[in-house]
């Protein structure tokens, strides 16, 4: 199977044609995948077949992808040609139809720093223009979704996977034109300070990323390591020094921190105006409570409401269900559903009957490290399924002997949910992105700096 769209925003500017281009095949690594290689061109492509199918329908389209880059430019055009049912509408203006059963979509991105003349500037306007008409038109052909896969069951049932990466690429793309325009306006870009206490492999594995992700799109990483023997004290004094650094925007501390440290205090001692992960008291509280704003949401909650609404997602009136009640991810995400009106439930340890309750979600929000805890009987057929949890494992199928798994049985919960998330490459990828998000926001704060 393969996705039916992938189209990506601008890239980082000022980057080679072959970085652009290692980039481009990296989103389409599925199998039909074609490139080639000119002395001035980059192009890569994408063609297949994908069954898609959604609450009882199953037509079938075969979309063909292409990218290209240019002399070190930006990608100069997107195209997709989805032959699909035979009907013959038509929408005037957006540059495309459906006639004879096929719809074609074609989309050009204005590369960075040429001086165009007016009537061709008056035309890439007009182009931008229909790509905003389009992508309404992609995301109802992909039933509120473009950056799914659709994957069907032996049974028939299809659901959307979502690619966590894909909506992540995106974010990031757009972040990172936007620290460009930062640095052009005011000479700055958004700073990221990171404190890791002690050397635990995951918590190692996750700094790193967070640091390969803000310099990607731009950020400052200031990366400060601690002992694991290090006193309270002197995490405090690290936090103290970032809290007083004017080129730091966002402070992150690596959680958990070693049993001797205090983490409430800790987390406490961080400047709000800089708490980018959300988790200072103040930021909590005002996110629980009705009329104020927090100045950051906990990234994995803001993660998962991000992709229920790249999805279409209706949250308002529905029931949720969030498992777990963890300060890091589940407290705060039953608080933001229920900012956007969604009748919330939480299910914890002395939970009775968590099935029976389980089985009502509309929305299911899962985080508690329990590998495959929710199993198909629990959940109702076209239920959304958000799995935060991860897991290593052992998988003796696996090359490294371990794999990373979920809190729900993903095969059982295929054949009930409508949208689900797979673990890895679900909500983890957001969640990064969402930190960036929050960065570049204290960055623009702090710089009293709104892109024109």
């Amino acid at each position: 199977m393969i996705a039916l769209m992938r189209i990506k925003r601008r890239p980082v500017p000022n980057r080679t044609a072959r970085e652009i281009s290692i980039e481009v095949y990296r989103s389409l690594d599925t199998p039909g995948l074609h490139a080639h290689q000119g002395s001035n061109t980059l192009s890569a492509g994408l063609s297949g077949a994908i069954d898609v199918g959604h609450r009882g329908t199953t037509p079938v389209f075969s979309p063909t992808v292409s990218a290209s880059v240019q002399n070190g430019l930006y990608p100069t055009a997107v195209f997709c040609d989805i032959p699909g049912p035979s009907s013959s509408t038509d929408e005037p203006g957006t540059g495309h139809g459906v006639n004879n059963g096929s719809v074609s979509v074609g989309m050009s991105v204005l590369p960075h720093g040429l001086d165009l003349p007016v009537g061709l500037r008056s035309r890439v306007d007009d182009i931008l223009m229909e790509i905003r008409s389009v992508s309404s038109i992609i995301s109802h052909l992909c039933f509120n979704g473009f950056t799914g896969v659709c994957k069907k069951t032996d049974n028939g049932h299809t659901a959307i996977e979502i690619d966590g990466k894909l909506i992540a690429n995106d974010i990031k793309a757009t972040l990172a034109t936007e620290i460009y325009n930062m640095r052009n306006s005011t000479g700055k870009v958004p700073g990221l300070g990171v404190i890791l206490v002690g050397n635990r492999k995951d918590s190692l594995s996750f700094v790193r990323i967070k640091k390969k992700a803000c310099e990607r799109v731009g950020i400052d990483p200031l990366v400060v390591e601690l002992p694991e023997d290090c006193t309270e004290s002197e995490v405090l004094d690290a936090v103290s020094a970032l809290n007083h650094k004017d080129s730091v925007h966002g402070i992150l501390v690596q959680l958990p921190l070693p049993s001797h440290v205090n983490e409430e205090k800790i987390i406490n001692a961080v400047n709000v105006e800089k708490d980018v992960d959300g988790f200072h008291p103040i930021n909590m509280g005002n996110l629980a409570m009705t009329g104020r704003s927090p100045l950051f949401i906990p990234c994995a909650s803001r993660g998962c409401v991000e992709v229920l609404h790249r999805y279409g997602v209706e949250i308002i009136g529905k029931r949720a269900v969030v498992i777990g009640r963890s300060k890091i991810t589940g407290l705060p995400t039953s608080l933001l559903l229920e900012r956007h009106h969604a009748t919330v439930s939480v299910v914890h340890a002395f939970t009775k009957n968590p099935e029976e309750i389980t089985r009502e979600a509309d929305i299911l929000v899962s985080d508690v490290g329990v590998p495959n805890l929710v199993r198909g009987h629990w959940l109702k057929p076209g239920v959304v399924v958000i799995d935060m949890g991860s897991t290593l494992v052992k998988d003796s199928n696996s090359t490294h002997g371990s794999r990373v798994t979920g809190d729900v049985c993903y095969e059982e919960a295929m054949v009930k949910a409508s949208v689900i998330t797979p673990v890895p490459g679900g909500i983890g990828p957001v969640t990064i992105s969402m930190l960036l998000s929050n960065t570049v926001e204290a960055a623009k704060r702090a710089y009293q700096w709104t892109e024109s």
